[in-house]
C-alpha cells in the first residue's frame, strides 16, 4: 500500500535547477548527467522512487532553520520566533524526470542543551545543510562546528553539503556583499554549495529546495547504477577539484547512455 502523498504540480522537475554562484556549487553542469537521464527515460532507476532521503538543517540559535522549511513546505512565515525542542520534519514528495522522488527535511535545535539529542538524530544524512545569519558573522564562523558535529554521525565523503545564508532581507547591498565574500570562501573550504535566501520574502527559497532535491536524486539515481561494481553513494558523491564536478566517478565515464 502506498502511504506516501501524491506529488503536488509545483514539485515536478524536469529540468535540472541551477546553482547560485559558480564558484561554490557542488557542479556546475547544465543538465543532469546523461546517466542519469537515460536511466529515467528507461525506467532503470531501481528503489530510488520509493526511499526518502533525509536531509538535516542546522546550524546557530535564531538562523531562521525552521522558518527556511516553513517557507518552502508551507509557504509561510511565523513573525513570532519559537525555538525548535529537539527535532521537528517535514516530508516533501517530487517528482524528477518522471520518477517520485521523496525528501525528509529535519528541523535541528541550535540551542546548546538540545544539541545531544539532536545529533542522534544525524545519522544517515544524505544531505546536511548548514545555515546561518548573514547578518551575523559569528553564526557563519560557527558553521564548521556544526559541519563536523554532522559528520560525526555520517561518512564525509557520503553526503551532499549546503551552506545557507538566511535573513537576506535584511542586509544591505554593500553589507551582504561583503558578507558574501566570507561565505564563498567558507563554503569552497568545506565542500559546500553556497546559497542566499530570505524565508521572509520567499527569495531563492524555492530555488534552493529544488536544487537539494535534484542532486539527492541525482546522486541516489548514480548510486542506484554503479551497485553491479559493488559501489554506494560514497564512490559517486567525490569533489573534483580540477573541474569543480561533483560526480567524480561518473565524470571519467563515457557519457552517451546507461551501461
Amino acid at each position: 500500500m502506498n502511504i506516501l502523498a501524491p506529488v503536488r504540480r509545483d514539485r515536478v522537475l524536469a529540468e535540472l535547477p541551477q546553482c547560485l554562484k559558480k564558484e561554490a556549487a557542488l557542479h556546475v553542469r547544465k543538465d543532469f548527467h546523461p546517466r542519469v537521464t537515460c536511466a529515467c527515460q528507461e525506467h532503470r532507476t531501481g528503489t530510488v522512487g520509493f526511499k526518502i532521503s533525509k536531509v538535516i538543517v542546522v546550524g546557530d540559535l535564531s538562523v531562521g532553520k525552521t522558518c527556511l522549511i516553513n517557507r518552502f513546505c508551507k509557504d509561510t512565515f511565523d513573525k513570532n520566533y519559537k525555538a525548535t525542542i529537539g527535532v521537528d520534519f517535514e516530508m516533501e514528495r517530487f517528482e524528477v524526470l518522471g520518477v517520485p522522488f521523496s525528501l525528509q527535511l529535519w528541523d535541528t535545535a541550535g540551542q546548546e542543551r538540545f544539541k545531544c539529542i539532536a545529533s542522534t538524530y544525524y545519522r544517515g544524512a544524505q544531505a546536511i545543510i548548514i545555515v546561518f545569519n548573514l547578518n551575523d558573522v559569528a553564526s557563519l564562523e560557527h558553521t564548521k562546528q556544526w559541519l563536523t558535529d554532522a559528520l560525526k554521525e555520517n561518512d564525509p565523503s557520503n553526503v551532499l553539503l549546503f551552506l545557507v545564508g538566511s535573513k537576506k532581507d535584511l542586509s544591505t547591498p554593500a553589507q551582504y556583499s561583503l558578507m558574501e565574500k566570507d561565505a564563498l570562501k567558507v563554503a569552497q573550504e568545506i565542500k559546500a554549495e553556497y546559497w542566499a535566501v530570505s524565508s521572509l520574502t520567499g527569495e531563492n527559497v524555492r530555488e534552493f529546495f529544488f536544487r537539494v532535491a535534484a542532486l539527492t536524486f541525482e546522486a541516489n539515481v548514480l548510486a542506484e547504477l554503479e551497485k553491479s561494481g559493488a559501489r554506494h553513494i560514497a564512490d559517486v558523491v567525490r569533489i573534483n577539484s580540477d573541474d569543480k564536478n561533483l560526480y567524480l566517478t561518473a565524470s571519467k565515464k563515457k557519457a552517451t547512455c546507461c551501461p
